[in-house]
């Protein structure tokens, strides 16, 4: 994938604040991202399955009775740290999660199972620093015919394998997700939720604006990304979302 041009972060991003359902921290952010060509791919599965997953500080969150399970592969750039440039060589790489949703103390926020990513750097430095659960991955990502063309394959070793393949294109207009539906529950969060290198659970805070989503229409022939996290995914199909790019700012994380 050719990368999108560097240093076009949108600082403006940080006077959109009135779609947030808290206000974003008085503390200075420390670092921004941009991601690009995001599917959200969503799969309703067991809230016991999901309980069994998720460290007890994290009570799963669930939409009419019904937790789900989230497969969202895309591409990053702007990947840098508060008045550092970004960097082509470290600064931009795919990525791919796997997640579902907890709320602690009232804010509703994401649990990863599990982050692959193209850069051996930044895995590095996520599971060092934040202690989230990346795993290095042989990714390739081309926009071609429409279509964004996808593939992962984990390398790290203590992650158990994984596997990504498919194609996924957008199929309708930007409407963003209304409060109270199933689309606001699953993409409208403003935090993500881990432990540290204690076991102390912690909340780090983000910020972007409201997802310009579109309806999308994905074509997977491979998916063991949930297998390797302990979770089966049911037989139907997914439930589907494209985000053409989303700017993002991060604060440090605090414990709770």
């Amino acid at each position: 994938m050719t990368a999108p041009p560097q240093h076009d972060f949108n600082h403006g991003i940080l006077r959109e604040t009135a779609h947030r359902p808290w206000p974003i921290p008085q503390s200075a952010w420390v670092m921004t991202q941009t991601w690009h060509d995001l599917l959200f791919a969503h799969w309703p599965v067991s809230l016991e399955a999901v309980r069994a997953h998720v460290p007890a500080s994290f009570p799963p969150d669930t939409f009419d009775d019904q937790a789900w399970l989230g497969i969202i592969p895309f591409y990053m750039t702007n990947v840098a740290p508060r008045f550092v440039p970004a960097l082509p060589w470290v600064s931009s790489f795919p990525e791919m999660n796997v997640r579902t949703y907890v709320t602690v103390g009232g804010k509703p926020g994401v649990f990863f199972f599990s982050l692959d990513a193209g850069n051996p750097v930044a895995v590095g430095a996520a599971r060092t620093l934040l202690r989230l659960p990346y795993f290095s991955a042989s990714m390739e990502v081309e926009t071609r015919d429409g279509y964004v063309h996808y593939t992962s394959r984990r390398l790290s070793a203590d992650g158990g394998p994984a596997e990504f393949a498919g194609r996924y294109r957008p199929t309708g207009a930007v409407i963003p997700a209304e409060p109270g539906t199933l689309e606001y529950f699953l993409t409208e969060r403003y935090c993500l939720y881990a432990v540290d290198h204690s076991n102390h659970p912690y909340r780090l805070e983000i910020h972007h604006p409201r997802w310009p989503l579109q309806p999308a229409e994905a074509e997977i022939s491979t998916n063991t990304m949930s297998e390797a996290a302990g979770l089966r995914l049911p037989s139907v199909a997914p439930l589907l979302h494209f985000s053409k790019r989303q700017d993002m700012v991060a604060w440090p994380p605090e414990r709770i």
